[in-house]
């Protein structure tokens, strides 16, 4: 019989990653409040210290800046992919019609 995986979400994740790096417990400790392994608990710990970084670095504003680039380039031809196939209707429409 097969035991289905806990989920957890990021809010929980990061909650027990600081707790992991607050050291106040140990990693024991952490692992059968949580009851979650502590090779586990390690991994996200290591995630969240390599993201820190991250967070003050600006990466995001300049994702999010490509990101609505992009996204406004692809509205742009939408729009005359649009305008191409109402034109492309109506010839064809001379033409069977």
């Amino acid at each position: 019989m097969s035991t289905k995986r806990r989920a957890f979400t990021a809010a929980e994740k990061s909650k027990i990653a600081l707790e992991a790096i607050k050291s106040e417990l140990t990693l024991s400790e952490i692992a059968s409040k949580y009851t979650v392994h502590p090779t586990q608990i390690n991994n996200w710990k290591k995630q969240v210290l390599e993201s820190i970084p991250d967070a003050f670095s600006g990466k995001k504003k300049q994702v999010e800046k490509d990101h609505s680039a992009e996204l406004s380039g692809l509205y742009e031809r939408i729009g005359r992919l649009q305008v191409e196939n109402e034109f492309l209707k109506k010839k064809c429409d001379l033409f069977t019609g």
